[in-house]
């Protein structure tokens, strides 16, 4: 229908706004949620405003007396609601609101549940595991601060914090912290303070409230704004049995606002303490090395090897020469028994050979050429003999003569020496036999 105006056929206002009253009646009736502001009543008719929990958006409401008295239990500024809407336009203004229908209060049960799903979405995907959830720095320069303006959470914070720190800087960011602009306020804030490079750690303090006041720190948006922070946050809302999700995506949860101004900074009266305890443990620890070392070299310089040094030397001296002397001792008494040894087998070659025989009166027959003559008829009568004597030679010719045997006696055996042991002879000698 647009396609047919023109600057010389234009549509009269009426029609247009009776287009859009069609427009907007095709919608019919729907249940909304929000939260309920500027509410007032005027003779039989309710007015109220309805805001997002959420946005920054907001509608206008018109309740028939009897529709608003008859929920139980009746609502309040503040309060969240579920409400069955008919949208109507009114062509005469212009103007466009609700018309309430029927008004549910939303309970506290309703909320817990709704809370839980959303809990459970967000730890399905991760973002309250503890590991990637980051330290917090030790003693951070400048720490960035969300709360409310002029409120008791700011005061706790910057207090304690500079009771146990008075050197740390602070960053306050005040918005809204409950309502309908809390949630865009606190998630605008985080992002400011976030991508300032001097901010260290983020604080977001709170006191405490209902659970529709805390609701905004349990909304998705703000979650996930934190959950995508660089910087580490701590969270401080409420007071200890108050859990909104934002406790469980923040790197750090605190039970108050006072208590996360002790975990952000380190008390100074503790550190200085711990400082004297450290001095003292490592001068104690040092004095002892000293001591142990000390005793140590006192006692190596108090050894007979240090205390006079010549003393070993000439106790190894005296070493060498007891040594020296056992090796002598050993080599002559082995020298002496061979000795003894090398006479005693001289003595028995001596004994046992033909020349001491000969040296007893003995002489050895032989032919000329060189043949022992054993017995005496083997001997032709004139034949020429060699009588072979302890010092020389005799030649004789021999007779003719009656043979008579002759029975040797064995020669005797020399006397053995008790004093020494001479090797066993495994043969016997012969006595040598004469003619």
């Amino acid at each position: 229908m647009t396609s047919k105006t023109s600057p010389e056929s234009p549509l009269p206002i009426r029609t247009v706004l009776q287009m859009v009253g069609g427009w907007i009646g095709k919608l019919g009736t729907v249940w909304v949620e929000g939260q309920i502001t500027d509410l007032s009543a005027r003779g039989g008719t309710v007015f109220l405003t309805l805001r997002d929990p959420v946005a920054n958006v907001s509608a206008r409401v018109t309740a028939p007396r009897g529709v608003y008295e008859a929920t139980v239990p009746r609502p309040a500024d503040g309060a969240r609601v579920v409400v069955h809407v008919k949208p109507d336009f009114w062509v005469n203004r212009g103007s466009f609101a609700f018309t309430a229908l029927e008004i549910r209060p939303v309970g506290v049960g309703e909320l817990l549940a709704r809370l839980e799903r959303l809990r459970q979405l967000l730890a399905a995907e991760g973002l309250f595991n503890a590991d990637r959830k980051r330290r917090l720095p030790f003693l951070p320069g400048t720490v960035g601060l969300i709360c409310g303006r002029d409120s008791a959470a700011e005061r706790d914070v910057l207090e304690n914090a500079r009771r146990r720190w008075p050197a740390v800087r602070f960053k306050v960011e005040e918005v809204a912290v409950q309502g309908p602009y809390a949630v865009g306020e606190v998630t605008e804030a985080l992002a400011k303070l976030d991508a300032d490079g001097d901010v260290e750690v983020i604080v977001v303090a709170r006191g405490g409230g209902s659970l529709e006041d805390l609701l905004p720190f349990s909304d998705e948006t703000l979650v996930r704004s934190v959950a995508a922070c660089r910087t580490p946050v701590v969270s401080a809302i409420g007071h200890e049995q108050d859990s909104p999700l934002l406790d469980l995506v923040a790197d750090v949860r605190a039970s108050t606002p006072t208590d996360a101004a002790k975990k952000v900074v380190p008390d100074v009266g503790e550190q200085l303490s711990l400082v004297r305890q450290l001095r003292d443990r490592g001068r104690r620890v040092v004095s002892g090395w000293l001591d142990r070392e000390m005793s140590w070299l006192t006692s190596t310089r108090s050894r007979p090897s240090l205390a006079d040094p010549v003393r070993e030397l000439e106790r190894r001296a005296e070493q060498v020469d007891a040594l020296r002397e056992r090796t002598r001792r050993s080599l002559t008494s082995s020298l002496d028994r061979a000795g003894d040894d090398l006479t005693h087998v001289r003595g028995r070659l001596v004994a046992l050979s033909p020349a001491a025989t000969l040296e007893r009166g003995y002489a050895i027959v032989q032919r000329p050429s060189g043949e022992v003559v054993r017995r005496a008829k083997d001997v032709a009568p004139g034949a020429l003999l060699t009588l072979r004597l302890p010092d020389d030679r005799l030649t004789v010719r021999t007779e003719p003569a009656e043979y008579e045997p002759t029975e040797i006696a064995p020669a005797e055996k020399p006397a053995e020496d008790k004093s020494s042991k001479p090797r066993k002879s495994r043969k016997k000698p012969e006595s040598p036999e004469t003619s």
